[in-house]
């Protein structure tokens, strides 16, 4: 496991995307500060269903289901948020609020056709995020990438 020059636990480097406070949380549940099994198994359980909800993101953008797409990504903010995860916690939260037919924020009301071409938008985004973090915490829990 990585570690810094006083021996305390090399977080992930994602700079932003991963708070370093709510992550440590989770590593102070593990038996074991060498193998991790406890938080690396959170941590690859979050990896299959964020996979699996893009998926059913995808479906639900394909059928117009803005409420679908609202309690997707009220789900995936709730998983992303329990690991600190704060830019993959915040795109979900638009997508939760545009599902609503609502702004970013959650504020104002706004059209479906421009709920759902932001929700498209967004999802690239936060697959492209949701990369940058999965590499990283596989990295951390000493796989190659």
């Amino acid at each position: 496991m990585p570690a810094t020059e006083d021996g305390a636990v090399a977080l992930p480097e994602c700079g932003d995307n991963i708070d370093p406070t709510t992550f440590e949380q989770i590593l102070e549940m593990d038996d074991d500060e060498e193998d991790r099994e406890f938080s690396k198994s959170i941590v690859y359980g979050f990896f299959e269903q964020a996979d699996n909800t893009f998926e059913k993101m995808e479906d639900a953008i394909e059928s117009k289901d803005l409420a679908t797409l609202s309690s997707l990504g009220h789900f995936l903010k709730g998983s992303s948020a329990t690991l600190g995860l704060n830019l993959l916690k915040q795109s979900c939260e638009k997508i939760q609020h545009w599902g609503h037919g609502k702004d970013e924020t959650g504020t104002k009301d706004e059209s479906e056709e421009l709920c759902l071409k932001a929700i498209t938008n967004e999802l690239k985004k936060l697959k492209k995020d949701y990369v940058t973090v999965e590499k990283a915490l596989r990295k951390f829990y000493g796989e190659s990438v």
